[in-house]
């Protein structure tokens, strides 16, 4: 499995947030609780990072990921009713501009939180 052990911290991290602030927040104040959770942890939580995305030679604009953790995993925390196809398209492209090979989607809605792997 793909970035196996950093996976596990990411989701353990993100368990935490979700059972200290409960869910029912928005996806920022998610995100910004699990940067400091990683960051106890050891781990380097990059925030809007920005990659040029070009076209035929020509920049065609800026992707800006959530957050990568360690420069390896692009993490996107979501308050969703469930992940779909669109979340999943999205963290695809996110991987192939960025050339990370593994993203998680972290949904913080429910009580239980709620993950899925997209690997490149």
């Amino acid at each position: 499995m793909i970035e196996e052990a950093l996976s596990h911290k990411i989701i353990g991290a993100a368990m935490t947030v979700l059972n200290t602030l409960k869910p029912g927040l928005d996806e920022k104040l998610y995100e910004n609780a699990l940067v400091i959770e990683l960051r106890k942890q050891g781990c380097i939580g990059e925030q809007q990072r920005r990659f040029p995305v070009h076209y035929d030679g020509e920049l065609i604009g800026t992707l800006v990921p959530d957050l990568i953790v360690d420069h390896a995993v692009i993490v996107d925390p979501k308050v969703v009713t469930a992940f779909t196809d669109t979340h999943l398209a999205q963290m695809t492209g996110y991987l192939a501009i960025t050339e990370l090979r593994l993203a998680l989607l972290l949904n913080f809605r429910h009580a239980k939180l709620e993950w899925k792997r997209v690997v490149r």
